[in-house]
């Protein structure tokens, strides 16, 4: 194996022994550490991918429950699927996990395959993924670099490259294969990435706790927060929208189906549209009149809120009303009862959009 000038001179055997005595003192107890299924294991690191512990840990109790088994989840229907995630965010995830249990129970007899090369072909599986399920479940020796693993080495080994950068992060695949302990692949990862967590934080981290502060040399320079580099993020595009909360005279509520491929693809939402400055009620009324033949009658718009994503952030402001003409009504329309909406997967924001509606509709009186 090629040595890196970083690992060159760096005490491998006496910091793993470190980090492993830390690790299996501190080691927070979660769910998906009790079972070493290698579905479990993948279910679970796809849901902690850009998204918080705390917040993972009822949704993976409750998935578990609904699909305990990888046959379970690859017969599951798709809305299915998306109402069981409705919340976490970032769809497209679960999507490529349904589409790929799908062809493990259809190409491997339902065994996720504990070869790298094979399990990476695998929709949605990329470096990171093979290498925390595979070390974890198999105690395959690969590297699991995601953000905290690249805070942890770029501050122990003083790595001022851009981690924005795809080159960045094979240099730190190549630290970890170097630096790893290879007789406990799936701890080692483990420990790395519940140390980036735990101590060594992006801000203010604990480094008079860390268990392997005597090998860090951004800590022997004093300049731990000022890594790891990072190129800053271009400006999210801002989208007002127009929401629209329509019920018929029978009280069901007007819902849409998204499209199959893009942002949210397939989950459902109330009608809306992009504003661009122009009268939001006005715009919605157009537009469900001439795209779809539908007739309306808006109210003054109840609330307006912001919800960002990674590249772009939705100004909605929400309109009640009433939908005067439903004979016409298909797909991808539906309306349904309040108690049936809440078997439909919503992304967070009309979730949002649904709870201001019914407050208002029950005269709850806002705080000022």
């Amino acid at each position: 194996m090629k040595i890196t000038t970083w690992t060159k001179r760096f005490p491998a055997r006496e910091f793993q022994r470190d980090l492993l005595d830390w690790f299996a003192r501190e080691r927070r107890d979660l769910p998906w550490r009790k079972d070493r299924d290698p579905y479990k294991v993948w279910v679970s690191e796809v849901m902690l991918q850009q998204t918080r512990v705390e917040t993972v840990i009822p949704y993976f109790e409750k998935f578990m429950e609904q699909f305990p088994t990888l046959e379970a989840l690859a017969e599951a229907e798709e809305d299915e699927v998306l109402k069981a995630w409705e919340g976490l965010g970032y769809y497209s995830r679960v999507r490529h996990l349904h589409a790929a249990v799908k062809e493990v129970k259809e190409r491997y007899g339902g065994q996720v395959p504990d070869d790298p090369e094979q399990f990476s072909k695998l929709k949605g599986v990329g470096p990171y993924t093979v290498g925390a399920v595979l070390s974890l479940a198999y105690g395959v020796p690969e590297p699991a670099v995601d953000g905290n693993v690249m805070r942890v080495l770029s501050r122990l080994f003083f790595v001022t490259d851009d981690i924005a950068k795809p080159s960045t992060r094979k240099r730190f695949e190549q630290i970890v294969r170097e630096i790893m302990a290879y007789e406990n692949p799936g701890a080692f990862n483990e420990a790395l990435i519940e140390l980036g967590a735990l101590v060594c934080t992006p801000r203010r981290p604990s480094c008079l706790l860390c268990p392997v502060q005597a090998y860090c040399q951004a800590f022997a320079e004093g300049v731990p927060e000022e890594l790891p580099v990072k190129t800053k993020k271009t400006a999210v595009k801002q989208v007002p929208l127009a929401v629209a909360v329509l019920a018929d005279d029978e009280g069901r509520i007007l819902i849409r189906k998204r499209s199959n491929t893009g942002l949210l693809a397939n989950l459902w939402e109330f009608p809306s549209c992009e504003t661009d400055g122009a009268d939001g009620k006005e715009k919605l009324e157009q537009m469900v009149g001439e795209q779809y033949g539908l007739q309306v009658e808006l109210t003054e718009p109840i609330v307006s809120f912001e919800h960002a994503f990674s590249h772009l952030v939705w100004q909605l402001t929400v309109f009640p009303g009433r939908l005067i003409s439903s004979e016409s009504t298909k797909e991808p329309f539906r309306l349904v009862s309040e108690d049936e909406l809440e078997a439909y997967a919503f992304p967070v924001s009309h979730q949002r959009v649904w709870r201001e509606y019914k407050e208002w509709a029950g005269g709850v009186r806002r705080p000022d």
